[in-house]
């Protein structure tokens, strides 16, 4: 296919045409629907702003309208939110589609009919985009709703004790509020569409009794947070991505494609750079890459062993007849565990002291999921199992998401990975990460399917002249290089400071080279570094912030941009920091500091992505 050299009679430029051209490009016949909806929506929008006298629409359908809102960690919530909303289009009934964080809570109160679609993060929390929101419907600002109606979807993992606690806490909250409920509270596991589409049908009967057809066909598009173009590779469709490189961090300097041996090695932490090449994939700083991974056979294996089943038996199940083996290399979870596994497993094998973990009041439950994996529970507890019953107790597979470590605009068709591949002893046995040791092991030339998995809310600023503080320890600085290639290919005038901590500095410090080598270009104006082991008294990123809390409270009063990126307990111990520096500089009240970051969250200056 090629591009039309002239098109008669253009509404636009030629200039428009040709990237018109170029958005469309690849696209297939769904995309392309989808997007001529979209379009002819915001004609409709804007004929309509533009008539003598007409409200915005907004408005005018306020109360009769279907609000579907949602929070969204690694975005499953929102395509979930995204599929119910073209479910309502398509019956011509009028709704918006709202990220928690740019939903005015003062309209909470003028609703008619909301449906809440939202994730749990780790054990418990709301997504970042919707801690506000959740802050909001907890306090005591929070109206009373004797009209509303309401359904809640919860998004969340069973291999976490506290399932969907976000969504169950939403659906209880409203209740309180004097809401109705159309529907009881939908909680999905990682097999989301299993609860997602029959709850999504309900809830689309719903709205039908509750609201009336749109006044025309496009006037059910309207949303304040815009919807994204369909891509010719996506979540269901991963790209095959080309590896490129695929080197060793730890313990090394990285320089390009030359390394440097520099102490012995306590942990392995890789470096992948990925051919994006003829995908028209398009990624930027901040977002993420999916991969869909094989688990290695180094899991496989010891599973079909302590399940004593034959990996060449062919299994029929969901529609496909695979062999054993295949099915759980490509098909199911072995590394996280559920309680509805565990509850199969309980089942099967008679254990009582299996049943007392799996308790609602047992304290030990929590420790059992973070420290077992699938493998360790049938060694723990030997059952007979048929092929069958094995598979239909485990989890589907998940699809796992890493920060990308690069920039288009320095490396081009490519996307970057830091990986931090997780090995390690316990239970008498060697255990491996499925997706990090799949990647680990891939050669130059080898092929991984991804998709890019955008993340709005963690760009650098649009305003270049901005400073901006980066707290990424570990593994967690892999955006922070994208961030601060874009900051320099964009010639960004805003400063950068970079906060890194690992556990020792001969063997921890990734990318050394580059932040030196940052430092000296005055790509990197401040680099603070913790290197938690290498003294007596332990040092992490948090005890840097405290240390330069003055500074950092400046550079933040001076309109900088705060971002951390790393594991979910580092995120609270920040945040906790954060919350002190604040407090000191503002005499100590504990309630502004609080104020102050909620703030700085509400206007997109404090952003994490934490995992």
């Amino acid at each position: 296919m090629s591009a039309p050299a002239a098109l008669p009679a253009l509404p636009f430029p030629q200039e428009t045409a040709d990237a018109l051209f170029r958005l469309t490009q690849g696209l297939e016949p769904a995309g392309l629907w989808w997007l001529s909806g979209y379009a002819a929506g915001l004609a409709s929008r804007g004929a309509a702003a533009s008539a003598p006298g007409a409200a915005p629409r907004a408005e005018a359908a306020e109360g009769a309208r279907l609000t579907i809102l949602y929070g969204s960690q690694t975005g499953n919530a929102r395509r979930a939110a995204e599929a119910l909303l073209a479910q309502v289009q398509a019956a011509g009934l009028p709704a918006r589609l709202v990220r928690a964080d740019a939903y005015a809570t003062r309209e909470l109160a003028g609703e008619r009919l909301l449906y809440v679609v939202i994730s749990t993060q780790g054990e418990g929390d709301p997504p970042d985009d919707a801690i506000g929101f959740v802050e909001f419907l907890q306090g005591r600002r929070a109206p009373k709703l004797p009209e509303l109606r309401y359904a809640v979807l919860g998004l969340g993992d069973t291999s976490y004790a506290d399932f969907c606690g976000i969504a169950r806490r939403i659906d209880a909250r409203l209740a309180e509020l004097g809401a109705q409920r159309v529907a009881e509270p939908a909680l999905a596991d990682l097999d989301i569409d299993t609860v997602a589409a029959p709850w999504r049908e309900s809830a689309l009967a719903q709205a039908r009794e509750h609201l009336k057809p749109a006044a025309s066909p496009a006037a059910h598009v309207a949303t304040v947070t815009p919807l994204r173009p369909a891509a010719s590779w996506s979540h269901e469709r991963p790209f095959p991505a080309e590896v490129l490189a695929n080197q060793g961090l730890s313990g090394r300097e990285f320089r390009g494609t030359g390394f440097r041996r520099y102490g012995v090695v306590d942990k392995d932490v890789r470096h992948l750079e990925l051919s994006l090449e003829g995908s028209a994939l398009a990624y930027e700083p901040g977002d993420a890459l999916g991969i869909r991974h094989r688990n290695p056979e180094a899991l496989v294996a010891p599973v079909l062993e302590a399940a004593r089943l034959d990996g060449d038996a062919r299994v029929e199940l969901e529609g496909e007849t695979l062999p054993l083996s295949e099915w759980l290399a490509t098909r199911r979870e072995l590394t996280r565990l559920s309680r509805p596994t565990l509850a199969a497993l309980a089942e099967r094998s008679g254990a009582d002291e299996l049943r007392r973990l799996l308790e609602p009041t047992s304290p030990d439950f929590a420790a059992l999921l973070a420290d077992h994996q699938l493998v360790d529970v049938l060694r723990r507890w030997p059952a007979d199992w048929d092929a069958q019953a094995l598979l239909a107790a485990l989890r589907p597979q998940a699809q796992r998401l890493y920060s990308i470590a690069s920039s288009r605009k320095r490396v081009g068709e490519e996307a970057h990975l830091t990986l931090d591949v997780v090995a390690y002893h316990a239970h008498g046995h060697p255990h491996l990460g499925a997706a990090s040791g799949f990647l680990s092991a891939l050669d130059e030339g080898a092929q991984v399917p991804v998709y890019i998995e955008p993340n709005e809310r963690f760009r650098v600023p649009a305003d270049g002249a901005r400073d901006i503080i980066m707290i990424g320890p570990g593994t967690g600085v892999a955006p922070f290089r994208g961030f601060v290639q874009e900051r320099a290919e964009t010639g960004a005038g805003g400063r950068n400071w970079l906060f890194f901590g690992a556990r020792h500095f001969n063997t921890g410090f990734l990318y050394q080279v580059e932040w030196q080598d940052a430092l000296q270009r005055k790509e990197l104006h401040r680099l603070d570094l913790a290197f938690s082991r290498d003294q007596e008294r332990k040092v992490y990123v948090q005890d840097r912030l405290r240390e330069q809390g003055r500074d950092l409270y400046d550079w933040l009063e001076g309109g900088a941009h705060l971002y951390v990126c790393g594991a979910i307990a580092m995120g609270k111990d920040v945040h906790a920091a954060l919350l002190d520096i604040v407090a000191r500089q503002r005499g100590g009240d504990a309630d502004a500091a609080t104020e102050y970051l909620g703030r700085l969250q509400a206007e997109g200056r404090y952003a994490r992505d934490v995992y």
